[in-house]
């Protein structure tokens, strides 16, 4: 599977090294802002010299006319920035796929991802990591079999980090519970991230926990989605629905039995 990634900062280098390291995947190149160093492949500067992946590109290159008719991938994985759906919009006429792990889109943004859709599968998740979006299912899950149960939602972060998660927000409202009074945030230290969602029953307490170790599980992730949609007709998919069907298919009486 060709991959393209736009991004390259603190997490899209990370993503590009997972990308390099899968042998399903190989990694096309990376558009970045600037191209102001000596590495002309995502490869040499991450320390894989002898793998040749990921030529550089600056925006204004990913931005000139027939740059991904000449340059096609399979997939593009986007790590940049909301504006940065703006530059590979072209891609989808050529059929390629889209996963966006951008969590901060605007209305005319949201409105152009639909509108990509409609040409070619985009998957967007704001988080996409394997373990969030299972914890989102298995939530669910939980709340149907356990309706009258308490639910509190404890999210922890790296003390910079001012806003409520995006994803505890996210959590909340597929629970149904007000994000003011069933949200709790912690900020300590340097914690990628952290989400617990405790269903106290009168005799027991459930806890599900999701922890981030390394930025690396945004790359992780996002292979998969890749993977699942590579093939897919056009649409807009989400991580939640991938990782519930991957659940309902896996799981039977037979195998919990």
């Amino acid at each position: 599977m060709n991959v393209g990634l736009f991004g390259f900062g603190r997490t899209g280098r990370l993503v590009a090294e997972e990308i390099i390291k899968d042998s399903e995947c190989k990694l096309k190149w990376v558009v970045r802002k600037s191209a102001a160093d000596n590495h002309k492949n995502a490869s040499d500067f991450l320390g894989f010299p002898h793998k040749n992946e990921g030529r550089f590109f600056t925006k204004d290159e990913a931005t000139e006319k027939g740059f991904f008719s000449e340059h096609p991938v399979d997939v593009i994985i986007d790590f940049s920035s909301p504006e940065g759906i703006y530059e590979y919009a072209e891609a989808a006429d050529s059929g390629a796929r889209i996963v966006t792990a951008i969590s901060k889109y605007g209305e005319k943004e949201l409105a152009l991802v639909k509108e990509l859709s409609g040409k070619t599968a985009v998957l967007h998740s704001p988080n996409i990591t394997l373990g969030i979006n299972f914890l989102l299912v298995v939530s669910q899950i939980l709340k149907d079999i356990v309706p009258q149960a308490d639910i509190e939602i404890v999210e922890e972060h790296f003390r910079e980090k001012r806003e409520k998660s995006g994803s505890a927000m996210k959590i909340a409202s597929k629970l149904g519970l007000d994000p003011l009074e069933h949200i709790n945030s912690i900020r300590v230290g340097g914690i990628v991230g952290k989400h617990e969602v405790v269903f106290g029953l009168p005799n027991q307490v459930i806890r599900i926990t999701h922890e981030t170790i390394s930025r690396a599980a945004f790359g992780t992730g996002a292979i998969f989605a890749a993977k699942k949609i590579v093939t897919a007709p056009p649409g807009l998919y989400g991580m939640e629905q991938i990782m519930y069907e991957e659940f309902v298919k896996n799981i039977s009486v037979e195998r919990l039995v």
